[in-house]
């Protein structure tokens, strides 16, 4: 790239296996680089936009044992850390933060950054605590942490916070056959995020599983639209414009058509 980059994208990967095997970190950061790729071919001369994948420290991040709200604070502090470097390195630009599974509650999470204006959840992985609640992250290996009371706790997604989003764009993603994480839950997120910020939406990929393969040039060309539009000031395109003037439900329940991105306008 000639010029210095205008905007940042961070692509944060899954979280790998909920066994914590190397393996599965290696095979989950594998299978964000072709987003990432993509984001990056999308920049231009007038606003360039340098695109990372953000590989989590080794050692700590998918340790055997390690409980799931555990993993996902790790790549949550992982990912504040990423945008702190690009501001080290590019100065005071854009982020966008865009994430898959344990990393898109990361993303979200870490959207609190002064240098974020923008993130993106695709298939937010959420997961049923012992007591009933939705809470955390989906994994199998412990309850997630958090205060279990107030709004949060009544909510049905869990913990999550969403006061850091206020004054962000924020896109969510979530395929109807998500066998590993209800899509209720991320629709639940998203009406709490809604109250805080009018800038939220939320699209459903019908038929779609957890890892939004089926329509996996849709929902990239989805995710471009919105990050580089968020970052560079472009307009959005219509479908989003929609979805985030449209109030809730509307907007939190927007249908991603087959084909979508072959006429974005």
């Amino acid at each position: 790239m000639g010029r210095a980059p205008h905007a940042a994208v961070l692509v944060l990967p899954g979280g790998g296996s909920p066994g914590g095997a190397r393996g599965g970190s290696v095979l989950a950061a594998a299978s964000a680089l072709p987003l990432a790729r993509r984001l990056g071919r999308a920049t231009s001369d007038d606003d360039p936009v340098v695109t990372h994948l953000v590989h989590y420290r080794n050692g700590r991040r998918h340790r055997p044992g390690a409980d799931a709200a555990r993993r996902t604070a790790d790549c949550a502090a992982d990912a504040e850390e990423a945008v702190t470097e690009v501001v080290r390195r590019y100065g005071d630009i854009p982020v966008c933060l865009v994430g898959t599974d344990v990393g898109a509650l990361a993303a979200l999470r870490a959207a609190g950054h002064e240098a974020v204006v923008s993130a993106v959840a695709l298939g937010p992985l959420l997961r049923t605590a012992p007591d009933g609640h939705r809470s955390g992250p989906a994994e199998e290996d412990g309850p997630a942490e958090g205060n279990g009371s107030g709004s949060a706790g009544r909510s049905g997604d869990g913990a999550e916070p969403v006061q850091q989003l206020r004054g962000r764009d924020v896109l969510i993603v979530h395929g109807t056959n998500d066998t590993r994480c209800d899509p209720e839950l991320s629709f639940r997120l998203a009406e709490r995020a809604k109250k805080v910020n009018t800038r939220v939406c939320r699209f459903e990929v019908h038929t779609d599983g957890h890892g939004l393969r089926g329509y996996a040039a849709e929902v990239a060309a989805l995710t471009e639209d919105f990050a580089l539009g968020t970052l560079c000031g472009r307009d959005l395109c219509r479908p989003l414009t929609d979805a985030l003037a449209a109030p809730p439900p509307l907007g939190l329940r927007m249908p991603l058509a087959s084909g979508f991105g072959k006429n974005l306008r």
